[in-house]
């Protein structure tokens, strides 16, 4: 997006590239459908990016969702509204919306080099308040290469999906050079749950770490019978509320997927960075789960209570309450056999079932990530106070939203924001 900004004003711009061709993590995005951006009106959006709404708002303003689909629309993409507020282009897909636009950027004179990753500066003497050309190093299939350039816009991704590209190298080089980075922690992510318990002392191992005064490790996941029959099967139709430590709360209705450790997907990504922040600060973090949100506590008792004959409780349970499967399967997780068979305890675990995460997931597997280079340490324009000419731009920037297309919006932006940038630092 900074190419395009720059090469429509007439500037020649080298667009450089790690992987073998561009947009890979763009692509990845939309794999399951490209949700571009959302319909909502700005000040909602503009509220999802939390801490960083003061440094992201001024982005959107100049290009949120109404611009991001203007700008589909200009590449010959048209776009639609999911039930949801979410934007997808009407094909669903990210490669013919990516093809046109490298299409457009090659006609405009963007000359793109493939198979080069970024290894730092040539000029490592030259004092980083000085202005004047960058010389950047590269890796490349035939060996370094050695590139200068006026001005410089670095879009190199946070630490999520290595694989394609964004692997958090560049830290330690802006480090380097006196750029402020906030480290990169996983956003959007998954989390491990903690486990049964066994009784102080029960085995062993616990008994001797116990005498050598060691606190025994927290055994993380599920059981290995609820593994075997629910890992990768989703929670539909349920209801999560968490309250941090810090009195910020969420309640929102949605699906997640049980996972061999823990939990992922749509809802829990939704909280993740409540959860995440919480356990940083107390080592756990413990949320609810409203298995039936359409049905009063009270009504959840009164089907529990109701005399089952000879039928069993879990036979009863999907018979008057719809209850079975996973959701079945998590309240026995929770309450073991005994619990199952008290009736206020099982109706309240319906309504409130509390479940521990205690870590979460690696940085590679999140959809995005938290932290990076912080927007004290860039001025207006989003070039490095440290380094005069290098705009930095996209999830590099220590910001995070959830998913929605909050994540894909605020990248363009910030993109379109660095090549204005660009264009106000170069002489006339």
């Amino acid at each position: 997006m900074a190419a395009e900004v720059l090469a429509q004003a007439g500037v020649a711009v080298h667009l450089f590239d790690a992987m073998p061709s561009v947009g890979r993590k763009f692509l990845l995005a939309g794999k399951g459908g490209l949700n571009l951006t959302h319909s909502e009106p700005h000040e909602p959006f503009a509220s999802r990016y939390a801490a960083r709404q003061p440094q992201i708002e001024p982005l959107l303003r100049t290009f949120g969702g109404p611009e991001v689909r203007a700008w589909a629309q200009g590449l010959g993409v048209e776009t639609f509204v999911g039930t949801s507020g979410r934007v997808f282009p009407s094909d669903m897909k990210a490669a013919p919306l990516l093809r046109a636009w490298l299409h457009r950027l090659r006609g405009q004179g963007v000359q793109l080099h493939m198979r080069h990753r970024w290894l730092g500066w040539a000029d490592d003497g030259v004092k980083a308040s000085e202005e004047g050309p960058h010389t950047l190093r590269f890796a490349t299939p035939a060996g370094e290469a050695v590139v200068t350039a006026r001005a410089v816009v670095l879009a190199l991704g946070g630490g999520s999906w290595a694989r394609l590209g964004s692997d958090g190298a560049w830290v330690p080089l802006l480090a380097e050079r006196g750029v402020a980075v906030a480290p990169l922690r996983p956003s959007n992510c998954g989390f491990d749950v903690a486990g049964m318990h066994a009784p102080a002392g029960e085995t062993r191992r616990a008994f001797l770490q116990e005498l050598l005064g060691r606190t025994p490790a927290v055994p993380v996941g599920w059981t290995p019978h609820f593994v075997e029959r629910f890992a990768g099967q989703p929670f539909k139709s349920v209801a999560l509320g968490f309250t941090s430590s810090t009195g910020q709360h969420f309640q929102r209705r949605g699906e997640f997927v049980a996972t061999a450790t823990g939990v992922e997907g749509s809802l829990v990504y939704a909280v993740s960075s409540l959860l995440r922040d919480e356990i940083e600060a107390h080592g756990h973090a413990t949320f609810h789960l409203d298995l039936l949100p359409d049905h009063a506590p009270e009504r959840v008792l009164q089907e529990v209570r109701h005399p089952r004959g000879s039928r069993s409780l879990s036979s009863h349970l999907k018979s008057r309450l719809g209850l079975d499967g996973i959701k079945a399967g998590v309240l026995f997780e929770h309450l073991g056999k005994d619990g199952m068979n008290n009736p206020v305890a099982l109706a309240q675990a319906i309504k409130a079932l509390p479940i521990t995460v205690v870590a979460a997931r690696p940085i590679d597997e999140a959809i995005s990530t938290a932290g990076g280079v912080t927007f004290e340490a860039l001025d207006a324009h989003l070039m490095a106070q440290a380094a005069p000419g290098v705009f930095c731009a996209g999830e590099m920037l220590d910001w995070e939203a959830p998913t929605g297309g909050y994540l894909l919006t605020a990248c363009l932006a910030s993109g379109v924001q660095a090549g204005q940038g660009v264009l106000a630092f170069l002489p006339d």
